[in-house]
């Protein structure tokens, strides 16, 4: 089943990592994903939210497959007289790193981070950072942008080796996972791959969708830190060490039945992977495994050097190792062991 990182289509993963879509306005990240799946499954359609829902009509147990579509960005605040913006943040984004960074608005219109004069690094705060899109008056401003509007942070799509840099990373890498598996699966469950919405801003999307479709099994599929990079906080988690499945965050602890359901089928294939406990963040499991009474879930993680970045980093044969294991779970008869209780 195994198959190596170039043989998937990056240039797909481009198009996706380079759409905007702060959590909250996704609708052009639905639009993409919608014209590139459509052929793959029975049923397409959005919810309230504005999760997009992708059903592969089966038999037997229903398979819930969540990733996230949108990214972390900015939200403007207020124009002043100047034509200068001020912003608050949307998801997790560190204040420190932002200074000359650029963002882009939905309108393409380009902006830069300043930064007011600090008399000490430690005055750095939201509160002294403004957004310069080129206008010399709040009238200019006006004509690109309006208190409300959102923008995400521009970081172009780059490959360095096996290795893919590139904002939004997290998570249009698991997207690119759910719709490769999507394409490939045989599998004779119920399926429901669902591209959520508002992760970012505290897993919103997740828990509705997981609410109303109630699976019986609930599959993430997000990106994770690593503990590869010089002095980095110690973590097993490293670049090109395949798949990881999740052990555990601050949103989930994984039932020691599904994960080592998972790690069987992955050594059954040949699937590369390694565990991953995770000591911050977490996913759309998160919020689907305290949905209702209770629904099953695991999470693979692809991972990926510096999250929430506007250059994060994926390697290619850990991502094909996710699609590997993806879709050969969705294919095992591994969720029949959910008759036997105690998950």
């Amino acid at each position: 089943m195994t198959r190596t990182y170039a043989t998937l289509d990056f240039n797909f993963l481009e198009r996706l990592t380079q759409g905007f879509g702060p959590s909250g306005s996704e609708e052009g990240i639905t639009e993409f994903i919608t014209d590139e799946i459509r052929p793959y499954c029975d049923e397409i359609f959005s919810d309230t939210l504005g999760n997009l829902i992708a059903v592969k009509n089966g038999t037997g147990k229903k398979i819930m497959i969540a990733a996230h579509m949108d990214e972390i960005g900015i939200m403007i605040t207020h124009i002043d007289e100047d034509g200068f913006l001020r912003f608050t943040t949307i998801g997790g984004v560190h204040v420190t790193e932002l200074p000359h960074r650029r963002v882009r608005f939905k309108n393409d219109r380009l902006g830069t981070i300043g930064v007011e004069k600090l008399d000490k690094p430690s005055d750095l705060k939201l509160e002294k950072l403004y957004i310069d899109i080129g206008a010399s008056a709040r009238t200019g401003a006006k004509e690109w942008v309006e208190v409300g509007d959102t923008a995400v942070f521009a970081g172009e799509f780059e490959q360095s080796g096996k290795r893919f840099i590139s904002k939004a990373m997290d998570d249009r890498i698991g997207c690119f996972v759910a719709i490769e598996a999507l394409k490939r699966t045989k599998s004779t469950y119920h399926l429901a791959f669902v591209f959520t919405v508002q992760e970012e801003v505290g897993l919103r999307g997740a828990q509705t969708a997981a609410y109303a479709l109630d699976p019986d099994l609930a599959l993430a599929v997000d990106v994770t830190l690593t503990g590869d990079t010089p002095k980095a906080h110690r973590m097993e988690v490293k670049l090109g060490r395949g798949a990881a499945i999740k052990v555990y965050d601050r949103s989930m602890v994984t039932s020691p039945k599904i994960k080592r359901w998972m790690a069987e089928v992955a050594a059954r294939e040949n699937i590369p992977y390694q565990w991953e406990v995770l000591e911050a963040g977490g996913t759309d499991s998160g919020a689907i495994h305290l949905t209702k009474g209770g629904i099953p879930a695991g999470v693979i993680s692809i991972p990926a050097r510096y999250v929430h970045s506007p250059a994060e980093m994926v390697d290619g044969e850990d991502v094909a190792a996710a699609v590997d294991l993806l879709a050969a779970l969705l294919e095992d008869g591994g969720p029949e062991l959910l008759d036997n209780g105690n998950i």
